[in-house]
């Protein structure tokens, strides 16, 4: 993986549309300028399918003094007549296309790219939103019967269960329901700074945040907080 430094950046995440892992396949940089470079694992996404950016054909450092077309076209336009609730809903008091792409993720329906902000080292503080992988996988429902989806709502709390011997991943970290029933795991580029916390004994809440039926997917988002904060 990259080299963390201290620099506010982003990873660009593409998800396998057949498995469904994640795969971090870029690093987008901002400083005195914007920088974008390919990362470790893209040579793995290509063995499962997935094909440079047409923008970044090379593997290079890309500069650029505006935040990179190909990455600003995937955020609303700031002229639109409601740019102002769409700030508002992300806590922006202005338009800063990096900051929004920062809090969107730069999502959209036609392919399954995403801009995550990851765990620093330095973070004191940790409060992620992320949507829980694999509950096809591990939760009773297989992706099938949403019947069998063990019984949870907006505000249900969640424990973590770390999986060191995950024969896929050592460090994979399942999310549960309080009673023990498994729902999936939490998503691979988050789980080292989350298990280097855990295992220094800080507390943390995980809480449902959204629950859609509708996309087996990513039907169920929480949000995580370290260490565990009280409303």
């Amino acid at each position: 993986m990259f080299k963390e430094r201290n620099v506010d950046f982003l990873y660009l995440i593409w998800k396998d549309p057949q498995t469904r892992r994640n795969f971090t396949v870029g690093k987008l940089t901002r400083e005195e300028v914007f920088t974008f470079q390919y990362g470790e694992e893209y040579k793995e996404a290509e063995n499962h399918g997935w094909g440079k950016l047409e923008a970044f054909p090379e593997e290079k450092v890309y500069e650029s003094s505006v935040l990179f077309p190909v990455f600003s076209s995937r955020l609303p336009d700031p002229k639109r007549r409601d740019i102002d609730k769409i700030l508002t809903k992300y806590g922006l008091n202005s338009y800063d296309a990096y900051e929004l792409l920062k809090k969107n993720g730069g999502r959209l329906p036609i392919d399954t790219y995403e801009f995550i902000s990851p765990i620093f080292p330095t973070d004191e503080i940790v409060q992620r939103e992320f949507f829980i992988m694999g509950i096809r996988h591990l939760s009773p429902c297989q992706g099938k019967d949403c019947a069998l989806l063990p019984h949870i709502n907006v505000g249900t709390l969640l424990q973590l269960i770390p999986e060191p011997m995950n024969n896929n991943d050592p460090f994979a970290i399942m999310v549960c329901t309080i009673l023990g029933e498994p729902l999936g795991y939490v998503p691979r580029y988050y789980n080292r700074a989350i298990l280097e916390r855990l295992s220094k004994g800080l507390t943390y809440l995980c809480k449902v945040i959204e629950v859609n039926r509708d996309n087996c997917s990513e039907c169920v988002k929480v949000c995580l907080s370290i260490p565990s904060i009280t409303e």
